[in-house]
C-alpha cells in the first residue's frame, strides 16, 4: 500500500442506500442506543478492541467517520495516510494500522523493490512511532509467474532489513492475507500457511500477519481452527461478509460472534477492524457490526 488513504482497493463502492434496513432481534442493542442518542460505547463489553477501515466510507470525511466511530464505542479508524494520522486522536481514537510503503500488487516478493521499500519504511516507521501508532501494513505483491517458494524467500530477505528498526521503535509491521480467487487475482500472500512461513522466516516479534477473515474464508475456510492454530503469528484482524464483502449480518455465511468469541477467549489483545462495503445506511450497518462483534 502506498501512503494514499484510499488506494486500498480497485474500486470504492461506498454509496449509501436510501434508508436503513430494519434491525431485528436483541442482538442490536448498540444500534438502538446509538440512534436514540445514547452513547453506544458505554454499553460495549469491550473485550475485543474494534476499529473501522476508512476506505469503506469514501464519501464521508475522516473527521465524520471518527466522530461516528467514537460514539459507537470503536477505538480506531485505520488505513490512513500520514496526513490523516492525527485526526482520530481528536475524537479519543487511534489509527490502529497506518498505510505502509507497498501496494497490493507491488510488494516485498520482488527483490528489485527492496531498496525502495526499505528507504520508505525507514522514513515512515519513526513517524508512525512519533504519532503513537502501533502497526504499519505491507503486502506481498502479485506473483506474476514468481514461484511461491521464491516469493517467501524474497519477502523474508526484504523484511529482515526493516525488522530491527521496527523492533527498536516498537512498531509492528503486518502483512495482509488477501484472496486471489475473487478480489485480488494473482496476489501471493493468499493462504495462511504461506504468510506464516514468511513470519517464521523474518523471526521478529515486530512482524506478523493481518488475518482478513473475509479473504481467508474465500481461500481456505476453517477460520476458527486456523486462527487458533496460528494466533501467535497474527497481530490484527479484518472482517467482511461472505459472499460479497458486504454487511456481516444474517445475509452471509460467517458467524462473526462465534469467531470473535474464539479470538477473545484465546487471549488476543489486538484490534479487529470492520472492513465491509455497506449496502444500507453505512452507520447503521457499522453499528450492527460493532454489536455483533462485541462478545
Amino acid at each position: 500500500m502506498t501512503s494514499q488513504p484510499v488506494d486500498r482497493r480497485f474500486v470504492l463502492k461506498t454509496t449509501a442506500a436510501l434508508g436503513a434496513a430494519a434491525l431485528g432481534g436483541g442482538t442490536l442493542r448498540v444500534a438502538a442506543q446509538a440512534t436514540s442518542g445514547a452513547p453506544a460505547g458505554e454499553s460495549l463489553k469491550g473485550r475485543l478492541k474494534q476499529s473501522v477501515c476508512r476506505w469503506c466510507y469514501g464519501k464521508m470525511s475522516v473527521d465524520d467517520l471518527c466522530k461516528n466511530a467514537a460514539a459507537m464505542g470503536l477505538k480506531s479508524v485505520e488505513l490512513l495516510g500520514e496526513s490523516e494520522w492525527s485526526i482520530p486522536e481528536k475524537y479519543g481514537l487511534t489509527c490502529a494500522v497506518a498505510n505502509g510503503p507497498t501496494s497490493i500488487a507491488r510488494g516485498w516478493n520482488r527483490a528489485a523493490h527492496h531498496d525502495e521499500f526499505v528507504k520508505e519504511s525507514e522514513r515512515l516507521l519513526p513517524l508512525i512511532k512519533q504519532a503513537g501508532l502501533a502497526n504499519m501494513i505491507v503486502f506481498s505483491g502479485n506473483r506474476e509467474g514468481l514461484d511461491d517458494r521464491e516469493g517467501i524467500k524474497n519477502c523474508v530477505a526484504g523484511l529482515k532489513r526493516i525488522a530491527p528498526l521496527a523492533e527498536q521503535l516498537g512498531v509492528t509491521v503486518v502483512m495482509e492475507l488477501l484472496n486471489s480467487k475473487v478480489d485480488h487475482k494473482d496476489y501471493q500472500c493468499d493462504h495462511t500457511a504461506w504468510g506464516v512461513e514468511v513470519v517464521q522466516g523474518v523471526s521478529s516479534p515486530r512482524f506478523k500477519l493481518l488475518y482478513d477473515i473475509y479473504h481467508m474464508q474465500i481461500m481456505e475456510g476453517d477460520v476458527i481452527r486456523t486462527v487458533l492454530d496460528h494466533l501467535p503469528h497474527i497481530a490484527h484482524f479484518h472482517t467482511g461478509g461472505v459472499p460479497g464483502r458486504n454487511e456481516i449480518d444474517e445475509t452471509q455465511e460467517l458467524q462473526y460472534p462465534a469467531i470473535c468469541r474464539a479470538i477473545v477467549e484465546a487471549g488476543f489483545t489486538g484490534y479487529l477492524a470492520q472492513e465491509f462495503i455497506p449496502r444500507r445506511d453505512p452507520m447503521t450497518s457499522l453499528r450492527q457490526a460493532t454489536g455483533l462483534c462485541d462478545v
